[in-house]
């Protein structure tokens, strides 16, 4: 407590003798120093601009997922693939048996048979308005009606194919007529398999989704950003997540900011380990930018604010000078600030409230 008072009193009398010499300079003797425990450090190199770390949440692009869909409503009665699972594309991965199926084929094969009809009769009729025997209204009657059977059929394929049925399997129904049962459930891409949303001895209605299936290489890592970061912010620039070594790169900056929090969206493209990461995954995330020339590290506790402004305490000949500095990031122990700097300054790092005192009591600006 005395070594306190002394100290306080000390500063009060550095108040008193420290006159302005100029550009905010406070005059200190070494003895002064000593006594209020001021500590000096050098400005260090940035080697790279490093923000603060940034939640942010490791997310599926666009593009690489697909839902599997039960193509006809029926009973799933197979699946060959669980959540977690690697996939081909291509590769059967469940089955559905399907009474609608069965229905859907029955018609496509009437249908055929009834176009096959039309086009015999078409012919002949062809043959007896050449002869004369037939009207023209006739002919083209039978015409019409062999054209729209044509569509019919057309359509009963197409219905066949949106179902799961591939060109050898309707080929194969047209010259064997063997009606299938059921269909087999195909990867449409490759990738893993994120979720399964149906089970054994289900029944489902057509579309159903049965899987989601993904691409995981590469992931997303989206960031949501304090508006005070935005100017570190740069498409192209490095972002790394020390907790899992795993950097990526800037890929977006969103022009919109979020009213509920007021951060701005950030997106990375993580491509280069990106299977240490899972979709879903909260992380944290640093941004990296390339050091400018005009940037300096120095300890956090040297940073003096003074309303709306960040200062350093340079150290002078005869005292210190509030040098006026921009804070471009902040980490754990240092920041990362430009300014008026050389490179060769030292700044005060303790013992900085009492300078601020005095240069209060000086008159700041």
């Amino acid at each position: 407590m005395k070594v306190f008072g002394h100290l306080s009193v000390a500063v009060l009398m550095l108040c008193q003798s420290w006159p302005v010499i100029a550009k905010d300079e406070i005059e200190v003797s070494a003895k002064q120093i000593q006594t209020l425990g001021i500590t000096m450090a050098s400005l260090g190199v940035a080697s790279a601009v490093i923000s603060r770390q940034l939640p942010g949440e490791i997310v599926i692009p666009v593009g690489q997922e697909r839902i599997v869909g039960a193509p006809q409503a029926g009973l799933v009665d197979v699946m060959h693939v669980a959540v977690g699972q690697s996939v081909k594309r291509g590769q059967v991965i469940g089955h559905v048996h399907s009474a609608d199926l069965v229905a859907l084929q029955r018609d496509y094969l009437r249908g055929k048979t009834q176009h096959q009809l039309s086009k015999n009769m078409l012919d002949r009729d062809r043959e007896l308005y050449k002869d004369g025997i037939i009207a023209e209204r006739r002919m083209l009657t039978t015409e019409s009606g062999h054209q729209e059977l044509s569509f019919e059929v057309k359509q009963l394929r197409q219905a066949l194919k949106l179902s799961g049925m591939g060109d050898a399997s309707i080929s194969k129904l047209e010259t064997q007529g063997e009606l299938a049962s059921g269909l087999s459930i195909v990867a449409p891409i490759e990738g893993v398999v994120i979720e399964q949303m149906a089970s054994v001895g289900q029944r489902v209605d057509t579309s159903t989704p049965l899987y989601r299936i993904a691409r995981i290489k590469p992931l997303w890592l989206e960031i949501h950003a304090p508006l005070d970061m935005v100017h570190l912010a740069k498409v192209g620039m490095q972002v790394h997540m020390p907790q899992y070594q795993v950097s990526g790169k800037l890929v977006t900056i969103t022009r919109s900011v979020n009213r509920d929090d007021q951060t701005v969206h950030l997106r990375a493209e993580i491509a280069s380990g990106a299977e240490k990461l899972y979709p879903g995954q909260y992380v944290e995330a640093e941004l990296v930018g390339e050091r400018a020339s005009d940037q300096y590290a120095v300890p956090k506790v040297a940073v003096v604010r003074h309303g709306q402004q960040s200062y350093v305490f340079v150290r002078t000949a005869k005292g210190f000078v509030a040098t006026p500095v921009t804070v471009v990031s902040e980490q754990a122990t240092q920041s990362i600030v430009k300014g008026d700097l050389r490179g060769q300054e030292k700044v005060a790092v303790s013992g900085t409230s009492a300078i601020k005192a005095a240069w209060n009591r000086m008159g700041t600006p």
